[in-house]
Parts: structure tokens; sequence; C-alpha cells
């Protein structure tokens, strides 16, 4: 893939899951324990259609491509059971305290923009309160009614930004994102975006991106314009 070239930024907006918390794992395990009884698998050529869908958009998919005998609703009720066990543990990715503290630590302001709703997010980032009240902001998509349409739509970014005390112009914000929508979303918005893809996600779907990086702690704030680490 050909270099792209790195513009100066003075905004981040990070996603939360498979970004900065290791839960799309238990996502896969919250998502199979409602398969297994009907007999059916949910291989990643499945799970990386739905990555970074809001509750909605993504029940109905599983609903419809499963053929399920259930509403969405009910798929989301199960869903959100077996997630509420599950997540009440989730780790952070490598590299992602490092950054955050970082960029605090120098003033640069950042945001958290995830698909999922208020209460999910208050959940998942139980064990790490202190590190994510250093945020902005979070949007939190699935139950903010100013995001309208959910990524792949640049809705939730658009949002983000405008939620900064002095909001910033889109093209001086830097997106983190783990997910194809969530980087077709970002570009929507106008915005650079960093991936730290699944690595079993082909390159087609992750050239869309400004730079690809195997983990956040691959990270170099220099290259945007952003202070450098020092440690």
């Amino acid at each position: 893939m050909a270099n792209k070239v790195l513009r100066k930024v003075t905004h981040c907006v990070f996603d939360m899951d498979g970004l900065l918390l290791d839960t799309e794992r238990l996502y896969t395990v919250a998502t199979e324990m409602i398969l297994e009884p009907y007999g059916k698998a949910y291989p990643f050529e499945v799970k990386e259609q739905v990555m970074g869908l809001q509750t909605e958009p993504l029940a109905r998919f599983m609903v419809e491509h499963y053929d399920l005998p259930m509403s969405w609703e009910e798929y989301a009720r199960q869903q959100r059971a077996n997630t509420e066990i599950l997540m009440r543990n989730a780790e952070l990715m490598p590299g992602a305290e490092r950054l955050l503290r970082h960029l605090h630590a120098n003033k640069i302001p950042f945001c958290l923009a995830t698909s999922s709703g208020a209460d999910m997010v208050e959940l998942k980032t139980a064990q790490h309160r202190e590190l994510f009240g250093l945020f902005n902001h979070k949007v939190c998509g699935s139950t903010d009614k100013e995001v309208v349409n959910g990524k792949p739509a640049p809705d939730i970014f658009l949002v983000a930004a405008s939620r900064f005390g002095v909001p910033p112009k889109a093209s001086d914000c830097l997106v983190f994102e783990d997910s194809p929508n969530g980087v077709t979303a970002a570009n929507s918005a106008g915005m650079q975006v960093v991936m730290v893809p699944d690595p079993r996600l082909s390159q087609e779907k992750t050239s869309h991106a400004t730079q690809v990086l195997g983990s956040l702690a691959d990270f170099k704030p220099e290259q945007f314009g952003l202070p450098a680490f020092t440690d």
C-alpha cells in the first residue's frame, strides 16, 4: 500500500471496543452463546460485517442472516445479558493506557466515540474508571439522540468533534479505530484515521485507513504533529 500523507492534527477521537478495551473476543463469546442452541457457527467473515455497528442494526442483521426465530429486540436483550456477565473484567489493549495518559499530560484534547450505549460503556470501563475519566467527553452512539445514523455513517465523529470546548475542524481530528465500518465513518467525516485492525482482516479491508498499525503501542504521535513520547 502506498504511503499516505500524514497531516498535523490537534484533537483525537477514540473508538473503544477492540481498540482501547479487549472486548471483541468477549462479544464473540456472547454471540456464540445465542447461536449455539440453533447449531449455528459465528465465523470471522460474519463478525467483520457487524464490527462497529450500533445495537439495532447489528441485531437486525444477525436475526436476518441466521434466520433466527426471534425479534431483533429479543436478540439484543440476550446479547446484552450475556455481555453484562462477560464484560465486567474487560482488559485494556496494548499501548492504550500509555497513549491516553501521554495525550492528557500534554493537554491534547481527546474524546470517546463508541457505538455502545452509555450504560454498556459504564459496565465495560468499570475496572478503568480513572483512566476513562481523562476523556474530554464521551459519545455513546446507541443511546445518543444526536447520533442519528451509526457507523459507517459519519454522524458519531461529527457529533464528537462538535462537543469539544472549541470545536475543531474535521481535518484537525485524528480518529483511532479497529473496524472497517469505523474507518469508513471517519473518512466520511473528513478526518484522518489510524486503524489497529484485527489481524484476521484482509489488507483490502484496511486500505482506506490513513495509517494501519499492529497495536496502539506502535503509534508515533510526532508523525501527526503531536508531542512525541519521551519514555
